[in-house]
C-alpha cells in the first residue's frame, strides 16, 4: 500500500511541502499540482492511486476538479479544505469525493483516511464482503450475520444499508446517497429513515450503541462505517 501514488492538488506551497514530506516518510510517491487545471492533467497522465484536492484553488473550484476526474476515474478523492460548512461538504461528496477533511488538519488523521480509502479500493477489487465489527461478523454476499456463536437477524433493509456503507468502508457517505441507494431516489429527503435504521443496527451490532465504534454519525452530512481488520 505504501507504494501508492498520491496526487496533491493544492495551491499553497507550504502545505504541498508539508504533505510531500509526510507522504514521503510513509513510502508514498507524490505528484504535486499547484492549480485545478494542472491537477486534472496530472490525474490523467500520472494515473495516481488517490487524489487529495483543495477546493479553494486559484483557477477553478476544486469541486469542478473532482467532477472532471470522475468523468473517467474511480480513484479515491479526499477533499482537504478550509471550507467547513456542511453544505459545501455535501456538495463535494455528491460531486464524487470519497472523504472530506477540514483545515487545519492533523497529519495522523489524514494518513489514516488515506489508508482507509486505499484499503477500500483494494477490498473492492478483491471482492471481499465479510465485515468484522467486534464480535459481530456479517457476510454481505450470503446475507448472514452472527454475534459470537449466536445467529443475528438483520432485516433486508438493514443488510442493504450495511452493504451500501461497506462499499465506502472507512469513508463518509451522504444522507442523500444512502437514501437513494437503499430506499430509492424518491426518498432522498427522508432522513428519519436513516435515524431509525442506524439505531436498529447499532442496537444489534455495537457493544455500546450510545457510544458506537463502527457506525459513526457525520453530523449534518451522513454516516461512516468502520470495521476491524
Amino acid at each position: 500500500m505504501t507504494s501508492a501514488t498520491v496526487l496533491v492538488v493544492e495551491d499553497e506551497p507550504e502545505i504541498r511541502r508539508f504533505l510531500r514530506a509526510s507522504f514521503d516518510a510513509e513510502g508514498y510517491r507524490v505528484v504535486e499540482s499547484a492549480n485545478g487545471r494542472r491537477g486534472v492533467i496530472d490525474a490523467g497522465s500520472h494515473k495516481p492511486d488517490l487524489a487529495i484536492v483543495d477546493l479553494g484553488l486559484p483557477d477553478v473550484d476544486g469541486i469542478d476538479v473532482i467532477r472532471r476526474i470522475r468523468e473517467w476515474s474511480s480513484m479515491p478523492v479526499i477533499v482537504l479544505s478550509a471550507r467547513a460548512h456542511e453544505r459545501t461538504k455535501i456538495e463535494a461528496l455528491d460531486a464524487g469525493a470519497n472523504d472530506y477533511i477540514t483545515k487545519p488538519f492533523g497529519v495522523g488523521e489524514l494518513l489514516a483516511r488515506v489508508r482507509a480509502a486505499l484499503r477500500q479500493r483494494a477490498r473492492l477489487r478483491g471482492g471481499g464482503n465479510l465485515l468484522r465489527l467486534g464480535d459481530a461478523v456479517i457476510d454481505l454476499d450470503r446475507r448472514m450475520a452472527a454475534r459470537g456463536r449466536e445467529p443475528l437477524h438483520l432485516t433486508p433493509i438493514e443488510f442493504r444499508l450495511l452493504a451500501t456503507l461497506a462499499c465506502h468502508l472507512g469513508l463518509v457517505v451522504t444522507h442523500r446517497e444512502l437514501l437513494s441507494e437503499v430506499w430509492g431516489p424518491t426518498h432522498a429527503k427522508d432522513t428519519h429513515y436513516l435515524r431509525i435504521y442506524t439505531k436498529q443496527l447499532r442496537d444489534k451490532l455495537e457493544a455500546d450503541p450510545v457510544r458506537p465504534r463502527y457506525l459513526i454519525t457525520e453530523t449534518g452530512v451522513g454516516y461512516r462505517l468502520l470495521a476491524d481488520e
